[in-house]
């Protein structure tokens, strides 16, 4: 059996030759005001459910946070059940 050499092996690349042909390829960065974006139909929805009209009620979270403290929260369960299996319902369909 005759062993072979086999050119398989990666040749190490000098370091220091290749952090700076890497700094003289990169692009340099654009001037101020230069560029311009275009949001996708997309991102503009997203950007406006990220507005403050979509923010929590936070005087309504507090009520019920207290309500249920206290023991006066009053929970319709037929009105929960109903909404579940119409959910369900939809789900199947």
């Amino acid at each position: 059996m005759k062993i072979t050499p086999n050119n398989y092996r990666t040749t190490l690349a000098d370091p220091i030759n290749s952090n700076k042909k890497a700094t003289e390829n990169s692009p340099k960065p654009a001037q101020a005001g230069s560029a311009s974006v275009d949001f996708s139909p997309a991102a503009r929805q997203l950007q406006n459910l990220h507005s403050d009209q979509n923010d929590i009620d936070v005087n309504r979270v507090e009520a019920l946070r207290t309500a249920l403290a206290n023991g006066t929260l009053a929970i319709d369960t037929s009105r929960i059940a109903d909404r579940l299996i119409d959910s369900a319902r939809d789900l199947l369909k």
